[in-house]
């Protein structure tokens, strides 16, 4: 016969046993406080000690142990593990923030080839010297123990995130500019009888477009045989076309000239194209970026022959975002670009000019709404 324990009796509110029960059922929580919420409801309900550890499968120390914390410290405590650390960290902070140094400088400037770090070459060069530095504990680190201390921060030196330096020094002067044209813009009512003093438009290029033929027809899709369109994997290159866009601000009308090069040439011709659209009585205001047919001695030559007609306001330097015909050009790249196969380059241009038709039958006005934020930028 077991002997009873001189432990106190285990007084549960029924709000606790309903937990403890619930805990007790669970298939989420730690099999750790599983196992200790069913000890509790079996003491509470009165089982002894030897029962409670048969029933369990578990020793008697480890039902004392759960029992002594509910009592001294309550049912709460007796479920979690108390924080302790058996043994002091064989990897001191020392020698961990000294790896995190390491990882903060290029190997290249501790004498190898490698611009970046990876994982396993840092491990090499932590082991190799651990000792002379002072921290031996780190004579038998592995990539994984390296690892282990850059996440603890976190540190990435594998990892290369790109950014774009302001080289401008009138960036927030020229970004106020452009901001300007845009306001304007939207301040213009469309369906006003008369026309504006300025027109607003938008120029810009996308060069390098290529036209991909396949060397094997496409397989439309079969509801019997595939939902897909099939295409064979491989292509040839028949050569690239220049996309030379203006963007009407205020009615979203599309001009586009498509090139087999981008020079001054090529550029005049579209403000030509430009000239011959809009009255002769008001001005053409074209926010473009620095390209140097903008500015070439040929456009300028050009530009003298229309005196007052043409005003240029740039974007800032790597700030292409801030013109809108790039809008368009991701239009073009969602819609009748993406996955564009073609027989012949003068095919790639046709569809091009056929897809720009398209968008001029219904046009869309281009805005620019985030004055504020930028304002702050």
């Amino acid at each position: 016969m077991a002997r009873k324990t001189q432990r106190s009796k285990l007084d549960l509110p029924e709000e606790q046993k309903e937990e403890l029960l619930k805990l007790s059922q669970a298939r989420s929580a730690p099999l750790r406080e599983v196992q200790r919420a069913k000890i509790l409801l079996k003491y509470a309900e009165g089982s002894d000690i030897s029962t409670i550890a048969k029933n369990m499968n578990t020793t008697r120390s480890t039902v004392y142990k759960c029992i002594d914390k509910a009592l001294s410290m309550g049912v709460e405590a007796a479920l979690k593990d108390t924080y302790h650390r058996p043994r002091e960290p064989v990897i001191t902070e020392e020698a961990k923030n000294w790896v995190i140094s390491l990882a903060c400088q290029k190997p290249k400037d501790l004498g190898y080839a490698a611009e970046i770090w990876s994982r396993r070459s840092l491990a090499q060069h932590v082991r190799k010297h651990a000792l002379q530095s002072g921290h031996p504990s780190l004579q038998k680190a592995g990539k994984a123990t390296v690892h282990r201390i850059l996440s603890e921060h976190p540190i990435r030196p594998h990892k290369i995130a790109y950014y774009c330096e302001r080289r401008d020094p009138e960036f927030e002067r020229k970004m106020q500019d452009v901001l300007m044209v845009y306001k304007e813009a939207s301040l213009y009512q469309s369906d006003s009888a008369t026309s504006p003093p300025v027109v607003d438009v938008s120029v810009d290029e996308k060069p390098g477009v290529q036209a991909l033929a396949n060397l094997a027809e496409d397989i439309l899709p079969d509801p019997h045989k595939n939902s897909r369109l099939l295409r064979d994997h491989q292509y040839k290159r028949l050569g690239t076309v220049s996309i030379l866009a203006a963007l009407d601000l205020h009615d979203g009308h599309v001009f586009t000239q498509v090139h087999d090069r981008h020079r001054s040439k090529e550029f005049i011709c579209l403000l030509q194209e430009l000239d011959s659209y809009y009255p002769q009585q008001c001005q053409i205001r074209l926010v473009l970026d620095n390209h140097s047919a903008h500015i070439s001695k040929e456009t300028r030559a050009y530009l003298a022959t229309r005196p007052n007609r043409f005003i240029y306001v740039h974007t800032p330097t790597h700030g292409s975002w801030l013109n809108l015909v790039e809008t368009l050009f991701g239009k073009m790249a969602r819609t009748f670009l993406k996955h564009i196969r073609v027989q012949s380059v003068k095919e790639l241009k046709d569809r091009i000019l056929l897809g720009v038709q398209e968008i001029n039958a219904a046009p869309i006005v281009h805005r620019w709404k985030k004055f504020d934020a930028l304002a702050k930028y």
